[in-house]
């Protein structure tokens, strides 16, 4: 991290991620799935505005419904920032939502990671990326990727990253209007837990064509919306679920076949187009 001095306030994004594969190698003694796992930014995202305060606080706006705000990812990220480094500054931190939850675009994990990287420049901190990305880690396995902000291949439970240049087509993101529950699919019997593990080189060899997840085949079981979207898109693009869903998404050669894919989607379903990107926004915005 640079030396500056720290900012008076910040609006930073948060985008959102895709998975543009993944594997399940095996199940651990703890409960979690190993992964292998291809992670790519979007130019798409949220909003997180930041300003100090003096007093310790850390308060949040608008509140979401349905989550308190000490479950709050940015809540609880900006206390572990504190908690992390014994700084008694605080926050007032506003959050454009554009993002679904339980969407498979990491929203929830990529505000956690602004707010960590927003706040250390705000406060004056200078912590590390490794630094950050630990912290990032104990509020979930999707935040140290947003933390470093470059694509990567993924093992572990999804945190031992090594960054990667991956093609950068357009999507057509779309959301089938219904939320999956991870764990749900994670227990489900019939998940498949044992692909045989590959090397990032054969992955990236075999190019996108060859990308699978495999946890689509138990999402489409469990949540016949999801099944519904993803038969209408891949009659008209390459489509993928992400992450354990509920989004989809088609990859397109150009925004023209976006534009084109997003009229014929209409009022349907809510969708939106993105550029696929190798380097966080965050970071572009953060190094400026």
């Amino acid at each position: 991290m640079s030396d500056a001095l720290p900012a008076s306030r910040l609006t930073l994004p948060a985008p959102a991620k895709l998975n543009r594969m993944l594997h399940i190698t095996g199940r651990r003694a703890d409960g979690y799935h190993e992964l292998q796992t291809l992670f790519q930014f979007l130019d798409h995202g949220d909003t997180l505005h930041l300003a100090p305060r003096d007093d310790g606080e850390i308060r949040l706006t608008p509140g979401i419904a349905g989550v308190a705000p000490e479950k709050n990812l940015i809540v609880r990220a900006a206390r572990r920032l504190q908690a992390e480094s014994g700084c008694p500054m605080g926050a007032d931190i506003h959050l454009e939502k554009r993002l679904p939850m339980g969407g498979g675009l990491g929203g929830g994990s990529s505000d956690a990671a602004t707010t960590l990287l927003g706040l250390d420049a705000l406060w004056g901190l200078g912590l590390s990326l490794e630094r950050l990305a630990a912290l990032g880690l104990a509020l979930g396995a999707d935040v140290p990727v947003f933390v470093h902000g470059h694509a990567a291949w993924a093992e572990g439970i999804g945190e031992r990253l090594t960054p990667v240049t991956l093609d950068t087509p357009w999507f057509v993101v779309v959301h089938p209007g219904i939320e999956v529950a991870t764990p749900a699919v994670f227990r489900a019997p019939e998940l498949t837990r044992h692909t045989p593990p590959i090397t990032m080189a054969r992955a990236l060899q075999g190019g996108a064509s060859s990308w699978r997840n495999d946890c689509e085949a138990t999402v489409r079981a469990l949540y016949p919306p999801v099944a519904a979207a993803l038969d209408w898109l891949s009659e008209r693009a390459p489509s993928m679920l992400t992450g354990t869903g509920a989004c989809v998404f088609a990859r397109l050669a150009t925004e023209e076949q976006a534009d084109w894919l997003l009229a014929a989607i209409g009022e349907r379903w809510q969708a939106f187009k993105a550029r696929g990107l190798n380097r966080s926004p965050l970071h572009d915005v953060l190094d400026r």
